[in-house]
């Protein structure tokens, strides 16, 4: 049987992502990045030879992170079709000591961002950041955010076939009730569209986007998940219990709740210059 990626077996492949509750923007993803190989593969079958002339080819296109990631759909549809022969390794990637300022949302950042919201009169976004930053949802989390959890001042989150309780602190609670009685809103998701449909990833970062200039902040730092970044150190700062962080992230493995806690350069050389270790 020759080996190749044909519409058929990506269909296939699509639907026991989808059985495996895999969430729809894994699913996308992974059939994007098959059809990235598949254009890159042309008419040749797969062999081992044109998987590592592929691994090649993304180290010199994409950044590690990125081709690592294209690896990983590529490797779980060969698997999938019982073609384990052909998996390639994924490059290996030391972890950083630091993150580069230029990426990392400060306090004051975030601040402003909600004070840009709130200039342009625009609540719905102000309070989006504020729940995000306060809770540490993911964006996509944002639709468990309803009428009914706000009264009760917890949500029930279902993320990647995983059930967590998120906490609403009170203030935040105060406000949000304030928004659903000035809006009317009478059950369900408490941040929609005109339309009444849920806010969605794109329309939340775009939103996001438009508030740099008016904030002055870097455009590289505002997208939705340096809010939950930010929630992340700020928690662990004040309780230090990296396990429990975890269980509030919905993170099965500790080691990436780390990836949340690498510090900036700035702040990783006045830990170094505070060692005092020269005479």
């Amino acid at each position: 049987m020759e080996r190749k990626l044909t519409q058929s077996r990506l269909l296939a492949f699509r639907e026991h992502l989808l059985i495996e509750e895999r969430s729809r923007a894994t699913v996308e993803k992974y059939l994007h990045d098959l059809r990235v190989f598949s254009a890159f593969l042309g008419d040749r079958p797969l062999s081992k030879a044109t998987l590592l002339e592929y691994k090649a080819h993304l180290s010199e296109s994409y950044a590690v992170t990125s081709a690592n990631s294209m690896l990983a759909a590529l490797n779980a549809c060969l698997r999938f079709l019982g073609w384990q022969d052909l998996c390639v390794k994924q490059f290996r990637v030391q972890r950083a000591a630091f993150c580069p300022e230029e990426k990392e949302l400060t306090k004051a950042e975030y601040l402003r961002l909600v004070g840009a919201a709130r200039a342009k009169h625009n609540e719905r976004l102000e309070l989006i950041l504020q729940t995000i930053c306060s809770s540490g949802i993911r964006v996509s989390e944002l639709k468990y955010i309803t009428v009914e959890a706000v009264k009760k001042g917890e949500a029930e989150v279902s993320c990647k076939g995983k059930n967590r309780r998120i906490f609403l602190v009170s203030d935040l609670r105060k406000r949000l009730l304030g928004y659903i009685g000035k809006k009317g809103i009478r059950s369900g998701s408490v941040f929609v569209t005109s339309k009444g449909k849920p806010m969605t990833r794109h329309a939340v970062w775009r939103e996001m986007k438009s508030l740099c200039k008016a904030a002055q902040v870097s455009p590289s730092k505002v997208f939705p998940h340096n809010l939950r970044h930010l929630f992340a150190r700020t928690f662990y700062r004040i309780e230090k219990d990296i396990a429990k962080l975890a269980d509030i992230l919905g993170h099965t493995s500790i080691n990436t709740t780390r990836i949340y806690m690498v510090t900036t350069g700035t702040e990783h050389k006045r830990k170094m210059e505070n060692l005092r270790l020269l005479l």
